[in-house]
């Protein structure tokens, strides 16, 4: 039977090429997204077209904001309609990033962080894990940062959000281990994203003549470490963090 992989966050940027390394395994790929839907159908579109003109849709956009239950329930009653089952592959990339001095951030920006970060992670697990339990199978894959690994200045509220989806990772894992579940996360540096343009050119330059492989990461970097967390390959590694940094952090 055909598997289904949820990656949150796919509209753009590390998601999509994450849902794109799927699509080509031949997986059922539920594309979610939360404003950005023009670039979610394109991804959908893009996805869909990968297996010629003979190939069943095997990818669909699921628009919810994963800090809110209720949107979350829903997502997923929708892809289990669309694909015919449950997820057996979640990956909790949907982040959002911030850069400020700690006593700029407010209270509602502090929340809007963690909501989507770790609430977002937490209400999807939730939501993936009974039909994971019931199969004694599934993987879940989390999306931390470096940031979350040493901090970062500026970034307070970002760095501890990214450090607790690490925590989240060590301790699921720990959690649902004898049911065959595995559960890791991937700590990317700096990613060449929509996300990270936001950083000055001469901060993106310094950090890529501080990184030992001495270039910035691309989405596919971090894609192709989902992958393999999510492979046979991987099958006897759970609770672990899989730095994709370039030797920056180590």
């Amino acid at each position: 039977m055909q598997k289904t992989v949820l990656v949150t966050g796919a509209s753009r940027g590390i998601g999509r090429e994450i849902a794109v390394r799927f699509a080509k395994a031949g997986y059922n790929v539920a594309v979610n997204y939360c404003s950005h839907e023009a670039e979610a159908m394109q991804t959908v579109a893009m996805l869909n077209a990968m297996g010629g003109l003979f190939r069943v849709d095997n990818a669909a956009a699921f628009r919810a904001d994963v800090s809110d239950p209720a949107q979350v329930e829903e997502m997923f009653t929708r892809i289990h309609g669309t694909f015919g089952g449950g997820v057996d592959l979640l990956v909790n990339n949907a982040g959002v990033a911030q850069q400020k001095l700690l006593q700029d951030v407010s209270p509602e920006e502090w929340d809007r962080l963690f909501g989507v970060n770790v609430k977002g992670m937490y209400l999807c697990a939730r939501q993936a894990l009974p039909d994971m339990i019931r199969r004694q199978s599934g993987n879940i894959i989390n999306v931390s940062s470096m940031w979350g690994q040493v901090g970062a200045s500026c970034e307070v509220a970002y760095s501890a959000a990214k450090a607790a989806v690490i925590g989240f990772t060590k301790a699921l894992a720990k959690e649902v281990g004898p049911s065959g579940i595995r559960v890791n996360c991937v700590a990317p540096g700096f990613i060449s994203t929509e996300m990270s343009a936001a950083l000055a050119p001469e901060a993106a330059e310094s950090l890529r003549q501080e990184t030992p492989l001495e270039r910035l990461g691309t989405p596919r970097d971090v894609a192709n470490a989902v992958w393999f967390l999510a492979s046979q390959e991987a099958g006897f590694i759970t609770g672990q963090v899989l730095g994709v940094n370039g030797g920056l952090v180590v």
